[in-house]
């Protein structure tokens, strides 16, 4: 039953839907959460139109019958009635799944009296392609002697990992009073809209013995950032390896990140995957493996996962292809294709390194919300340098449909260096989704990268004027 299971959750961990790359072949989709942004000129209102969660779960370990703890729901909320036969069967079989992602770590539990809490999350696909991601809180119940952990799980279909664990912080803060007093915490925040970006949510909530409190949640501006905490990257790893894991990515090649912790894990993979943006990562993507799939990592095709480290023997004992493994709790490459050094142009990977650093030398300073800024600023600018030029290549029908000019796109780029890079790059799934979007409509999807775009260009022509 273990192994159909598994089965069936590496089926579900890719998109089905597929689309035809230029060389003919489909390749299975898996893509990091990314809150659609709005388009230039457009004002956003305060509520995006979207709900916070579908439902909160709380798993359990239960004692089978040889000593071993297993996860199981031993509570949902919302229970969903007078469903299609075809949504109950996708529900069940993701309710099936949410358990192993909570307790990815093996089924080796003892009873505890402390137990630290952590907060991480992963993404699970349906098989039409949308995206569930999970939002975890591992904690330990109040109560006296020896307890075992449980996980107050967020499914939504919404990325925003800052906000979410917010609410987590609420839920383990009525937790440790009475699980009956999430429920109407739980219900205020499912009958409150997602807000839009940079406004704010206000949440009543009652509380015994400190009556009615108001929770406010407040979207950060920049959407494309809500999901990501780059300290969390920048405090394990050094500008320099940071580059070259994103030059691994974004060749979309096979990288496998350990950890202990499965925060870290979390926390890191979701920044190297929001160090793309504009473009998305299009492969196979688990944040934290659970134990019984990892063989996920003799894929042949590229993905993005993250492993306990307690697992690193059996990892390397698998008939693996080339893959960049990165130790996050020595910050340094355990293995690696051999080549990262020379993936990214010197003058713009100088120029990155060069932003990275001044972080690292006032990092007292910032505040998290400012390093997001800061390192976004400084890889978005790369790919403006790169590829900003994409809109004058795209060539408009009279049909209002658009179709890309690769080559004269690529021959326009005056750096031999930038030239080569852009070539493979042009051939990725991430690229290729980006410029099909782009060919549908003359208003560019994401505001910020073309406003980005614009200052550049605005920039240059000043340099020449003055």
């Amino acid at each position: 039953m273990a192994s159909s299971f598994g089965n069936f959750l590496r089926r579900s961990l890719r998109r089905t839907s597929r689309r035809e790359g230029k060389d003919g072949s489909s390749a299975a989709e898996n893509i990091p959460p990314r809150v659609p942004q709005g388009k230039l000129g457009e004002r956003s209102s305060v509520f995006s139109g979207q709900f916070f969660f579908e439902y909160l779960v709380v798993v359990s370990l239960k004692k089978m019958a040889d000593g071993h703890y297993e996860p199981k729901i031993t509570y949902q909320f919302p229970k969903r009635e007078n469903l299609l036969k075809g949504q109950k069967e996708e529900e069940e079989r993701l309710l099936q799944a949410i358990p192993l992602f909570c307790f990815p770590d093996g089924n080796n539990w003892a009873p505890t009296t402390e137990f630290t809490s952590e907060t991480f999350s992963f993404v699970l696909t349906n098989v039409d392609g949308s995206r569930k991601i999970g939002y975890c809180r591992r904690l330990l119940p109040s109560g006296r002697g020896v307890r075992l952990p449980e996980v107050f799980c967020i499914i939504s279909c919404l990325g925003c990992f800052g906000l979410f664990s917010k609410i987590l912080d609420e839920v383990e803060k009525r937790r440790q009073i009475s699980m009956a007093v999430i429920y109407p915490f739980m219900q205020g925040l499912r009958e409150s809209p997602f807000p839009a970006p940079g406004k704010t949510v206000t949440i009543k909530s009652f509380i015994p013995e400190s009556g009615t409190e108001l929770i406010e949640l407040t979207r950060p501006v920049d959407a494309h950032l809500e999901h990501v905490e780059f300290q969390a990257l920048l405090q394990r790893l050094s500008p320099h390896l940071i580059l070259h894991i994103f030059a691994s990515a974004m060749l979309e090649r096979r990288l496998i990140f350990l950890a202990e912790e499965l925060s870290v894990l979390s926390q890191c993979i979701h920044a190297v995957a929001a160090l793309l943006y504009p473009f998305t990562w299009a492969h196979t993507y688990i944040p934290v493996v659970p134990e019984c799939l990892l063989d996920t990592v003799c894929c042949p095709t590229p993905f993005m996962v993250g492993i306990q480290m307690r697992h690193l023997e059996r990892v390397l004992e698998q008939p693996m292809e080339e893959a960049l493994i990165v130790d996050l709790c020595e910050g340094k490459i355990i293995r690696a294709v051999g080549d990262e050094e020379e993936i990214l142009p010197g003058k713009l990977q100088n120029e990155m390194l060069v932003s990275l650093n001044r972080h690292n030398n006032n990092n007292n300073v910032h505040t998290s919300e400012q390093v997001n800024a800061l390192v976004s600023e400084a890889f978005v600018h790369f790919f403006v340098r790169l590829v900003g030029h994409y809109a004058s290549h795209i060539k408009w029908g009279r049909s209002g449909s658009g179709s890309f000019q690769e080559r004269a796109f690529c021959k326009a780029i005056a750096s031999k260096s930038c030239r080569r890079l852009v070539k493979k790059f042009v051939k990725t799934n991430m690229f290729s989704l980006f410029i099909e979007e782009a060919e549908k409509s003359r208003i560019p999807q994401e505001a910020y990268f073309q406003q980005k775009i614009i200052e550049y260009h605005e920039q240059k022509k000043h340099r020449r004027d003055s």
